[in-house]
């Protein structure tokens, strides 16, 4: 199989453009004596292009703060918005017509569909797009063909490695031209060999343009990126760590 990266297109990305922007953002769980205050204040920005790595503590909020970055769930107090538009208001439907055009998602375990094969899960997304099926098939081809999957394209999860399965969720994340990739710890299910070359993807897709978000506990994986937001108490500590000083003692 071929493992490198196609880096024949790349994305359109306006210059200049503030892709997050978190203002005052809040999350509280629970009532009473039961309250939990996952998030407390949180500002952040994070611009066109860039490929950061938000990392923390488990219970610093880093997966809430994720799961709201992701419009999968919305902040009690602050404002978000994403590419310019004020999601934390937003109802369901919206949201969800939200995260299909404008984020992808890499998660941990692929999320893939087991009876079908590598190119119908990667057309999946264009179906809730209301993408021409001729278009849909062309745009999955070129997208698994990105990853290095073109030889695949008729393989079920089941005849692919764990590597090539994210292979193709990547591929999944990257066809409806999203204005951001969100991944949570996409690494966290393969060996180091695997790891390195899934990372290669990553960066790869954020030379040609994709701005990357890559939750992670994994320092050597945080040290691929260019930046890293770090929670902890519900709270950013440092919004723009240099991953080259990670070191446990900074915290």
């Amino acid at each position: 199989m071929n493992t490198m990266l196609s880096t024949s297109a790349e994305f359109q990305v306006p210059s200049a453009a503030t892709i997050i922007r978190l203002e005052g953002i809040a999350k509280r769980y629970g009532e009473g004596e039961t309250t939990v205050d996952a998030l407390k204040g949180v500002n952040l920005t994070v611009e066109a292009g860039e490929y950061c790595s938000i990392m923390g503590a488990s219970g610093s909020g880093k997966s809430t703060m994720m799961n709201i970055i992701g419009c999968l769930d919305r902040p009690t107090a602050g404002r978000y918005y994403l590419d310019g538009e004020a999601v934390d208001q937003m109802d369901d439907d919206q949201l969800a017509h939200i995260r299909n055009r404008k984020i992808g998602f890499v998660f941990q375990q692929f999320h893939l569909l087991s009876q079908v094969s590598a190119l119908e899960n990667v057309m999946l997304p264009m179906v809730y797009a209301n993408v021409p099926a001729a278009e849909r098939r062309e745009r999955a081809i070129a997208a698994l063909e990105r990853v290095g999957l073109g030889a695949r394209l008729q393989n079920r999860p089941n005849q692919l490695s764990g590597g090539q399965q994210q292979r193709v969720a990547i591929a999944r994340a990257i066809v409806n031209q999203p204005v951001m990739l969100l991944a949570d710890e996409p690494t966290g299910a393969l060996d180091s060999k695997t790891t390195q070359e899934i990372l290669e993807i990553f960066g790869a897709l954020n030379e040609a343009g994709m701005t990357v978000v890559m939750v992670t506990h994994e320092t050597e994986v945080a040290r691929c990126t260019r930046r890293v937001v770090w929670f902890k108490d519900g709270q950013v500590v440092h919004a723009n760590l240099n991953p080259e000083d990670l070191s446990q003692a900074a915290f």
